[in-house]
């Protein structure tokens, strides 16, 4: 009896970071701040970003009470969101919160469906005095869905922008902004990698049919970090 032959290891992929932008209006400050830190989280990971705005996509979701009762487009971004290898959850301080349409969208998300995937959380406000919107409203919101969120959160305030004129309105220019943007992609790197190298092993037991803890370090997304010791495993 010939034993079954074991399918090749599969090939490396980008990182599938999606990004929720919970404005209201677009462009916007909130829109400019996450293309800034998906631009810096594209120096130094491979990745395949995907943005959803909740100024578009919330007059198809803002009406609705269960899942079943969505439009197919809010669905698919839905699942966008559950399957995200690295999730960056951004909204700007409304009435001393995140929008309501952004936490509304998330009341959808299945409960376990973020469990140990890593979330860097960002916010834009007014002025500096909202800058604890990270840690009183959104660090606790994905600690409901227990999702890793990384130690570092990014906020930013009006004069961190200057505007372009241009389509996107609005620019990230101000240095200090921009160094807390890659303090906060170095600080997660380690658990980042962490969990791509934790779902890797359980893609290959998966293939295999078996548990089997071996995983080649070839993934570039897992460059440099050690692979005996994760920083945590998946629950």
């Amino acid at each position: 009896m010939t034993s079954a032959p074991t399918p090749p290891p599969r090939p490396p992929r980008p990182l599938r970071v999606v990004a929720v932008s919970g404005t209201l209006s677009t462009p916007s400050k909130t829109d400019a701040l996450v293309r800034e830190i998906v631009a810096a989280l594209g120096d130094v990971l491979p990745i395949e970003a995907h943005v959803i705005r909740v100024s578009e996509l919330g007059p198809l979701f803002a009406g609705a009470l269960t899942r079943d009762q969505l439009d197919a487009r809010v669905e698919r971004e839905l699942v966008a969101i559950e399957t995200a290898d690295l999730l960056i959850a951004a909204s700007p301080v409304y009435r001393a919160s995140f929008t309501g349409l952004f936490k509304h969208l998330f009341d959808f998300v299945e409960q376990y469906a973020l469990v140990d995937v890593p979330v860097l959380l960002a916010a834009t406000g007014g002025s500096e005095r909202h800058a604890l919107i990270i840690e009183h409203s959104l660090r606790p919101l994905f600690g409901f869905f227990q999702a890793l969120t990384l130690p570092l959160g990014v906020y930013a305030h009006t004069t961190d922008f200057t505007a372009t004129g241009g389509a996107d309105k609005y620019a990230v220019t101000a240095p200090l902004l921009q160094e807390r943007i890659r303090n906060a992609i170095q600080r997660g790197l380690p658990l980042i990698r962490s969990s791509i190298l934790e779902k890797g092993r359980i893609e290959q037991a998966l293939d295999r049919g078996e548990a089997d803890d071996a995983l080649s370090v070839d993934d570039p997304r897992a460059d440099g970090l050690e692979v005996t010791t994760p920083t945590r495993l998946f629950s």
